[in-house]
């Protein structure tokens, strides 16, 4: 494995293929946080040239994207466009961020566009194979 991130201390998982991920929204401390599958703010590693869908159906009103930067407008960064598809409406069925990890992927962060402090980190990594 390479990564092509800075970070060597994720604490996610590494799936090949398209993998979906549920995303939904909890109170932690009186602040709305993400949750991946369950887990707060989880660190991800995903794989260049593999799709990761976001359902984010069940996130009333947390729009969810990437940036290169922590915490993404909220944090002065932009949003990450490249390889990107959104579907939807918060909260909403078939709502959905979906992403096609470009070679060369920066670490990216995944945010919401309306409330400062909820996402979290993404670590890109290149699939090699033994011949």
């Amino acid at each position: 494995w390479k990564s092509n991130s800075s970070s060597s201390d994720s604490v996610g998982n590494v799936f090949a293929g398209t993998y979906t991920y549920t995303v939904t929204v909890q109170s932690v401390d009186g602040a709305n946080k993400y949750f991946l599958d369950g887990v707060q703010q989880a660190t991800l590693d995903l794989i260049e040239g593999q799709t990761y869908i976001f359902d984010w159906s069940a996130a009333t009103s947390h729009p969810f994207r990437f940036s290169t930067t922590s915490n993404g407008t909220h944090g002065s960064g932009s949003e990450y466009t490249t390889g990107v598809t959104t579907n939807g409406t918060p909260g909403s069925s078939g709502a959905y961020t979906q992403i096609e990890v470009a070679s060369g992927a920066p670490t990216l962060y995944y945010y919401c566009t309306n409330h400062s402090g909820m996402g979290g980190q993404i670590n890109t990594w290149v699939l090699h194979t033994l011949h």
